[in-house]
């Protein structure tokens, strides 16, 4: 049994939220790069320049990519083997991410109450925590900060099993198609297939998160994914929804296995600012 102190785990979710608000993986930078290449429309390509430029600035200055600095999202693996010392778990994430908002001076956008009183909880906690326990004796930790611009233009379906994959191409165009400019394409657009109504919505999120170019191992999935890209990238949004060839940078899938009644479909899409961090304790 390794043990890891409750106080580690802080100072480490601490540094992934700070660093995943103001550094954009070089992943994406390529692609937004390459996109700027390729991009038909020159008002398109000008916005996709600026967009890199906005987030060389930031990483160069230390300072936020866009003033939406997200609600706190963690998707951690947690090995069996490990024993938390010195605080309790939870404890410990939320201590991070409020040392994080607060110490980075980035925007408290968390409401206690989201339908009456909406206060402000002034320190962007509590996160919103996937937890697997997994193997090993390690824990880690992906930090999503996740801006509402794009998440309100998610979208979950009860499909038939019937629909079938036709179903899920036109739910999933018709959802980016419908969000328009308010998610600021060019997105990222994830795609949870399976499972039960929550469990769809938590893989589309974990989707968003796969490094830029990485296809699901299933090839038929993979082959939907290029699809759904062509399908979208045809509709003419463009960079900030101003037209172009360049609405979405990439789709990515995952599915579960799911009830012989039902087939669960979740969209959730991110903005260019696509912002996560990664460590392992």
């Amino acid at each position: 049994m390794r043990e890891v102190s409750a106080a580690s785990i802080s100072d480490v979710v601490r540094g992934l939220f700070i660093e995943a608000n103001v550094s954009i993986d070089g992943d994406i930078l390529r692609c937004l790069g390459e996109c700027e290449q390729a991009e038909k429309s020159d008002l398109g390509r000008s916005i996709l320049r600026q967009i890199i430029e906005n987030d060389r600035i930031a990483a160069a200055e230390r300072v936020p990519i866009c003033q939406d600095t997200g609600m706190a999202v963690l998707f951690v693996d947690i090995g069996q083997d490990v024993h938390v010392v010195g605080g309790v778990f939870e404890d410990a994430i939320d201590d991070g991410v409020r040392r994080a908002y607060v110490d980075g001076y980035l925007r408290k956008s968390v409401v206690s109450d989201p339908l009456f009183e909406r206060k402000n909880t002034g320190d962007n906690a509590p996160a919103v925590l996937h937890v697997r326990v997994v193997p090993g004796d390690r824990i880690r930790i992906r930090a999503v900060p996740k801006g509402f611009g794009s998440e309100n233009m998610s979208a979950t379906r009860m499909l038939k099993p019937a629909d079938g994959v036709p179903g899920v191409k036109s739910f999933v165009v018709n959802a980016v198609r419908e969000a328009g400019s308010n998610p600021c394409p060019p997105v990222i657009v994830g795609v949870g297939v399976g499972g039960t109504l929550e469990k769809a919505a938590q893989i589309a999120k974990m989707a968003t998160i796969r490094r830029m170019g990485e296809r699901n191992p299933d090839p038929r999935y993979a082959a939907l994914e290029e699809e759904l890209l062509a399908a979208l990238n045809g509709t003419g949004i463009g960079p900030a929804g101003l037209g172009g060839s360049t609405t979405a940078l990439a789709v990515n899938i995952e599915w579960y296995p799911t009830h012989i009644a039902g087939m669960p479909v979740a969209v959730n899409i991110l903005c260019h600012a696509a912002r996560h961090a990664e460590a392992i304790i």
